[in-house]
């Protein structure tokens, strides 16, 4: 068998399309995610603004745990510390307590999914709260990308920061928000968006004790405890209780 003869430009060409196509792949595998975007931050998923937060061991819940157990054990830190300055502010500056309420429990989905965390939030609080503090939750989510000067709200910096100069939302969200610019409670998510971003103040720590009466007066806690109680969401709460259940 005659072998094959290649000049040393053709083994050197050879020999660095070679190198390309390695590097192409190397490159290609280091750029890959070992977690989607979208994955809650209780499960490892970065912060909406891209930053990891350590895993830690998690406390045993009490058999019938309450939306504040969640708050203590359950829910991370960094979502804390942001819906609790964004009920701090909401009730600093006199919103009503459904509003405050709201503002607390606004992003409590994003420790499961933060993949339309504004729909996954309002489902699960939906059983326990008014219809309007669970609509006005489930609408912030489109409204924080559309500006209403008349409340002083514009388009956030921090979101060009995650989405990009000239970001354009999926056609569903902007359906939504026409819908709820239309709607009997508009202002109510509207305000959630206000006091969303616009509550951050460095070394403002809110505690959770200054809500418990309003959480007292407008969440209906389950007797069995969330998670237990036979809902339609139950399941949602299990999976925050059992983050480590393999299937």
């Amino acid at each position: 068998m005659e072998v094959e003869r290649k000049t040393s430009e053709e083994r050197a060409d050879a020999l660095e399309e070679k190198m390309m196509k390695q590097l192409h792949v190397s490159a290609a595998a280091a750029q890959t995610p070992k977690l989607r975007r979208g994955t809650g931050v209780l499960f490892g998923g970065l912060t909406p603004g891209g930053l990891p937060l350590a895993l830690g061991a998690l406390a045993a819940m009490p058999t019938r745990p309450t939306i504040v157990d969640f708050f203590k054990l359950r829910f991370m830190p960094h979502t804390v510390n942001h819906m609790l300055q964004s009920a701090n502010d909401a009730q600093k500056k006199g919103e009503s307590e459904e509003t405050v309420l709201a503002c607390l429990l606004h992003d409590i989905a994003v420790n499961l999914i933060k993949v339309d965390h504004g729909w996954w939030a309002a489902q699960m609080v939906e059983p326990y709260v008014s219809e309007k503090v669970s609509w006005a939750i489930r609408h912030h989510q489109a409204l924080r990308f559309f500006p209403d000067p008349s409340v002083g709200y514009g388009y956030p910096q921090r979101y060009i920061q995650i989405f990009g100069e000239g970001y354009v939302p999926e056609p569903y969200i902007k359906a939504a928000y026409e819908q709820a610019r239309k709607h009997k409670w508009y202002m109510e998510a509207r305000m959630i968006t206000v006091h969303d971003l616009y509550a951050f103040e460095p070394g403002v720590n809110p505690t959770l004790e200054p809500f418990i009466d309003v959480i007292g007066r407008h969440f209906k806690q389950p007797k069995e405890g969330l998670g237990f109680d036979g809902s339609p969401v139950a399941h949602m709460w299990r999976s925050l209780i059992y983050p480590d259940n393999p299937l």
